[in-house]
């Protein structure tokens, strides 16, 4: 099968390229036949183009062609742009040649929103659900969430890594790990690059990694998955203020960027992105509690603020806003406690929509202290023996945070399901496609 490349995306042909040849390339999205004309829809990742095809102005072949397409076939198009002002993009195409490149049949789920499909079904045919407009949408915007990250970390001075995701031990000292028979040992599927990461600030001082994570964790709600793309980063000679205005820079730039490359799309579809400002506002646990409280939330200290709780201050804030200096003994081991009161440490939760995002804290980098942390929560340090080496090789203080990425997009798109945001999610009773 011979056929021409591709030299345009559909958003691409505009009344600028009046009369100049171009070659289209996508999928049939809808056909309307008024006798000698047909008005065929091409679909490809950045949208719809009409097509137009009139009898006894092309060759007989051209018209047979196109007299047999259904919708979803994928085909490869050449043809003449002529500016319209009828059609509803102000242009159109005439097409000299028609290829079909693969036949379809009738799909499984609706993908053009004439019958509802609810979620489990769709994901089913996740691959079909892919489709429809609106998941190009959500995935191209995505895309470029990962990109505006990596941008604005590499504006800080940050480089990239990759962390090993096999590994031998608890990250954080937590059971909800996979095992994995690795040759005659068993080993674990890493739930974040914790560890890794910490290490490598006493070399490369400032890293982040976008990477998978995984945890074996039996949860079965909107916005918990058992992979997940993790963002983590991690700062040698800082502090968890110095990383939460990182984080701060971060997030705006993700909403910029997304607002500058996709508003009009996203309106489309009642989706509008409002750009946070800085400063977040920072909120102490102990003045979250007592918002909680008068509201009729009564939280005990030592608790931990409930996904309710973060829905009612976010309704209260309305912006995105850090929980800072959360109990020690209610975070990791490795987290530093405030030296004027060690009890409560330097840490913190972004939260945007009512959904925790982001956690992070200044670390602690003593190897004395870190071993006493590791004993305090039953935990053998000897478990720990490749980790605490670095300690003593000049460990500089340092802080670091970790965030979901399919989290952020979830509230940035407002998705009620954080499954809409996954190509494939993998959750406790979702193993396919």
């Amino acid at each position: 099968m011979s056929f021409p490349r591709k030299t345009h995306w559909t958003k691409n042909i505009t009344p600028e390229l009046d009369g100049k040849e171009v070659v289209l390339a996508g999928w049939v999205w809808d056909i309307r036949d008024i006798g000698n004309i047909k008005f065929i829809l091409l679909r490809d990742r950045e949208g719809l183009i009409q097509l137009t095809v009139k009898r006894g102005t092309v060759p007989e072949e051209v018209w047979s062609t196109a007299s047999s397409l259904n919708r979803e076939d994928a085909i490869v198009v050449k043809g003449i742009v002529k500016s319209s002002r009828i059609a509803k993009a102000g242009v159109e195409v005439f097409p000299s040649e028609v290829h079909i490149v693969a036949r379809s049949k009738a799909l499984p789920i609706d993908i053009w929103g004439s019958v509802e499909t609810d979620l489990d079904t769709r994901l089913k045919y996740r691959s079909v659900d892919l489709k429809r407009p609106l998941n190009s949408l959500i995935f191209k915007a995505g895309s470029e969430v990962t990109r505006a990250v990596r941008d604005s970390l590499y504006n800080h001075g940050f480089i990239e890594v990759f962390t090993p995701k096999i590994i031998v031990t608890s990250t954080e000292g937590g059971a909800e790990l996979f095992t994995v028979q690795y040759f005659e040992r068993v080993a674990y599927l890493a739930q974040s690059p914790q560890l890794y990461k910490e290490e490598l600030t006493a070399s490369l001082e400032r890293i982040f990694e976008i990477a998978p994570a995984y945890r074996a964790e039996k949860h079965n709600t909107n916005y918990h998955l058992n992979e997940f793309i993790s963002v983590d980063i991690e700062e040698a000679f800082a502090n968890y203020m110095d990383v939460m205005e990182i984080l701060e820079d971060v997030i705006i730039n993700v909403y910029d960027r997304v607002n500058k490359a996709f508003n009009d799309e996203l309106n489309k579809y009642g989706i509008e992105i409002k750009n946070p400002r800085k400063p977040f506002r920072r909120i102490t646990y102990d003045e979250a509690l007592d918002m909680l409280g008068k509201r009729g939330l009564k939280i005990d200290w030592g608790e931990d603020v409930p996904k309710n709780g973060m829905e009612i201050l976010s309704e209260e804030i309305g912006e995105p806003f850090f929980i800072i200096h959360f109990p020690t003994d209610l975070r990791a081991f490795y987290t530093k406690p405030l030296d004027s009161d060690p009890r409560i440490s330097e840490s913190f939760d972004l939260v945007i929509g009512g959904l925790e995002i982001a956690s992070g804290s200044s670390r602690v980098h003593v190897k004395e202290q870190l071993t006493e942390a590791l004993r305090k929560r039953g935990l053998n340090p000897e478990s720990f023996e490749n980790h605490l080496m670095i300690y003593d090789y000049g460990m500089p203080p340092h802080a670091g945070w970790g965030m979901g990425l399919y989290r952020l997009l979830m509230v940035l798109l407002r998705r009620d399901n954080i499954r809409e945001v996954v190509l494939y999610p993998r959750d406790r009773f979702r193993l396919e496609p």
